[in-house]
């Protein structure tokens, strides 16, 4: 009783939650029926419910497929090292920018920053390839002026990670830096007040205050990203993808393109995509957990 009368009281938030609780049911819960496909060898004519149950066998081809330990390590190293290097960085630069007394030239930095994750991806890629381009690129042109020989990056597997790591870092940067410098701008000043007046320096204030104060943000923000961690972006990895650096640019998502969309292989890449979500779903529950018991926040 006591819950349907807040629910009454303050119906005007529970009227704002319709909205997203819709999009959740329609987008994201109702099409999880189309799952069962991964156990169903599915043909379109038979439909989801005439197709026959094959069990895991899907599964279980994948696993004995040959590339099946080339993609999960390109997927795995591509996630690792992307994590590693672009999630502290804005974390750094929000520090940083919270430390700066002139607010013009605050502001200026974080528009710079900030402009390029307006930039699509497909867009992004396109810039890449014009800039590393081995005749006509920008980068090419100088490396030649300080007399090197062109590099063929796009054409080299072991140029691929550091590409795309470096592009995710210039285009993703500014917005994670927003989500930190608004957890800094909720810091009460007079904690900054007192560690002054007890002699604290700049340091000492950006470690016990600042870092304390966003930790509950920064943890929240890395659960999502190791929960996300096999889900590499598809479509950078993709357009960037040759013939040539397939090698190492060849990850889940884009087997799973090729393999459901290209080959029309539905329940193959199914049951691919059902495994990969599952890992997902393993790693956040376990940082979450783990995040839990060590600094007492936690997703749920």
């Amino acid at each position: 009783m006591r819950k349907l009368k807040a629910a009454r009281k303050n119906w005007e938030l529970y009227l704002l939650l319709i909205l997203p609780v819709a999009y959740f049911i329609i987008f994201r819960y109702i099409p999880m029926y189309g799952v069962q496909i991964a156990f169903k060898d599915f043909t379109p004519r038979a439909g989801i419910w005439g197709s026959p149950w094959v069990g895991f066998q899907y599964f279980k081809e994948f696993f004995e497929s040959y590339n099946f330990w080339t993609i999960i390590k390109n997927t795995v190293l591509l996630s690792l090292l992307n994590l590693l290097i672009s999630f502290p960085i804005p974390v750094i630069i929000a520090i940083l920018l919270n430390q700066l007394a002139r607010e013009k030239l605050k502001k200026f930095v974080q528009t710079v920053i900030y402009a390029p994750y307006f930039i699509s991806t497909v867009v992004l890629a396109g810039m890449i390839l014009v800039f590393l381009s081995p005749n006509s690129g920008l980068v090419n042109h100088i490396i030649g002026a300080f007399g090197g020989e062109p590099v063929l990056f796009m054409s080299e597997a072991g140029w691929f990670r550091p590409i795309y790591i470096m592009s995710s870092v210039w285009q993703e940067t500014g917005f994670a830096t927003i989500i930190y410098l608004a957890a800094l701008a909720g810091i009460d000043p007079h904690l900054h007040e007192a560690a002054v007046v007890d002699g604290a320096n700049k340091w000492q204030r950006i470690r016990h205050i600042d870092l304390t104060g966003i930790l509950p943000t920064i943890t929240v923000l890395f659960i999502l990203a190791v929960g996300n961690l096999m889900n590499v972006g598809f479509e950078k990895a993709f357009l960037l993808q040759t013939d040539l650096n397939i090698d190492a640019s060849e990850i889940i998502s884009t087997y799973v393109y090729k393999i459901g969309i290209q080959r029309a292989q539905y329940s193959f890449s199914a049951a691919i995509g059902l495994f990969n979500a599952a890992i997902n779903l393993v790693l956040l529950l376990i940082v979450n957990r783990t995040a839990k018991k060590i600094s007492g926040n936690g997703l749920f």
